[in-house]
């Protein structure tokens, strides 16, 4: 089997650019503020097949190297490591530890920036972190405290079967494939998922809708202190933390750049980005243009997209596959309009965000976290097919009406998910967890 140890070595930063990082906390010191931290590593175990999770990541440690701060990133490959260290990591709470500890000390990490842990950092990847004196945030993508695939999802709908720390459903179900695999990770996720809480000192969700539904799937985060950047408190004494109260916070993702203007008055079609699977509803996507005989551009590759190929019969849909983001940037910007039209509860899905940011109307399903990002007017519901139809020949047929929601997709994008709205936003959880 291949060894568990796939991490790249933690990047440094020049003793300029930790200067910088000190006169910043000096400044903010002297305005009133609590210093930001200076110091921070990111630990991410990277997915088999790269996704969003993976551009978020990137774009955070682009984004505190520009502020300023002192940036290492510790980085471990589901692809490079076999079962049985996947297992091994799920069962145990994750794999050499020690590897952590080391690269904590020596980059004096004050802030450690988890996102996925599993299988191979787990939970003592943060009990590690904070022995070490950092203090960590657990930044949460998706549903895997609770679901063995992270997506909430089965047979069509939503599902909220697994529950708490009981994952048995997963198992019935054979939601990784087959039953030694699925009965791995229904244990692991049990065993793990109140250490994972105990040790974080600031939680991270992405929407309020994932929040939401990691209610609905029994982790308890308590919202009542507000949400995107505000002071949402997790449940402490008696909750699934054991008795100490980590703050948790809704911070929506974000861009690199927003547009200056919107193209979406003279885009030539609609498009669709993402992984091609059921649970996208691409389907949907495809039988819309296809009845409203409107060109549909398919950005993504993924195990559906014979059926999608055969679906589309005569249409006028192109399958693009696999692209660069240059090149699905350029697709966006010849594009009339995105559509999301997804069955699962997404939380935040980054094709959207860049849509928005790229000007592009989106019409969005009422699942997750998308009607919190395309706002009123905007959303038509997953499984509703002739409102699918009826909303995407509307956007088309306007191209004023297009200009119009393509500004307001530029605007949303402003108040929402900017670099600097971002950034101020993450400041507000590094300082809360650091109290």
């Amino acid at each position: 089997m291949a060894a568990a140890d796939a991490s790249r070595p933690p990047s440094r930063r020049s003793g300029l650019a930790s200067d910088v990082a000190r006169a910043a906390g000096g400044l903010s010191a002297a305005s009133g503020r609590a210093a930001e931290p200076e110091r921070v590593l990111l630990l991410h175990n990277r997915y088999r097949a790269a996704g969003g999770e993976e551009r978020v990541v990137d774009q955070l440690e682009a984004l505190l190297s520009e502020r300023g701060h002192a940036v290492a990133r510790l980085e471990r490959h589901s692809a490079a490591a076999g079962g049985a260290a996947a297992a091994r990591g799920l069962l145990r709470g994750g794999i050499d530890e020690d590897e952590v500890t080391e690269t904590v000390r020596a980059h004096r990490a004050e802030i450690v920036h988890a996102h996925n842990v599993h299988p191979l950092f787990g939970w003592r990847a943060l009990a590690a972190a904070r022995a070490a004196g950092a203090r960590v945030v657990l930044h949460l993508h998706n549903y895997r405290l609770v679901c063995a695939i992270g997506i909430a999802y089965c047979d069509g709908e939503p599902c909220t079967r697994c529950h708490g720390r009981d994952t048995r459903p997963g198992v019935r179900l054979r939601c990784r494939g087959s039953l030694p695999e699925a009965a791995v990770y229904a244990a692991g996720i049990a065993r793990q998922q109140p250490r994972l809480l105990a040790h974080a000192d600031a939680i991270v969700t992405v929407s309020n809708a994932q929040l939401a539904m990691l209610g609905r799937l029994g982790v308890e985060l308590d919202a009542a202190g507000g949400s995107l950047g505000g002071g949402a408190v997790a449940s402490g004494a008696g909750g699934p933390l054991g008795g100490r109260a980590a703050h948790g916070f809704v911070v929506t993702n974000a861009v690199e750049r927003i547009a200056g203007e919107s193209l979406a008055e003279t885009g030539t079609y609609a498009l669709v980005a993402g992984r091609l699977v059921q649970e996208k509803g691409f389907d949907m996507a495809v039988r819309a243009a296809a009845a409203a005989g409107i060109p549909l551009r398919i950005a993504g590759e993924g195990p559906d997209e014979q059926a999608l190929r055969a679906l589309a019969g005569d249409a006028d849909v192109r399958f693009l596959g696999q692209i660069s983001q240059q090149e699905l940037a350029r697709e966006r910007r010849g594009a009339a309009l995105l559509l999301a039209p997804s069955r699962s509860d997404d939380s935040c899905p980054m094709s959207v965000v860049e849509a928005l940011a790229d000007g592009l109307p989106v019409l969005g399903s009422d699942r997750g976290g998308l009607p919190e990002l395309v706002g009123p007017g905007a959303v038509v519901p997953a499984r509703d097919a002739d409102a699918w139809t009826t909303a995407l020949r509307t956007l088309w047929s306007d191209p004023a009406l297009r200009a119009t929601r393509g500004a307001e997709s530029l605007a949303r994008a402003r108040d929402n998910h900017s670099p600097d709205v971002y950034y101020d936003r993450l400041m507000q959880v590094y300082a809360r967890a650091c109290r």
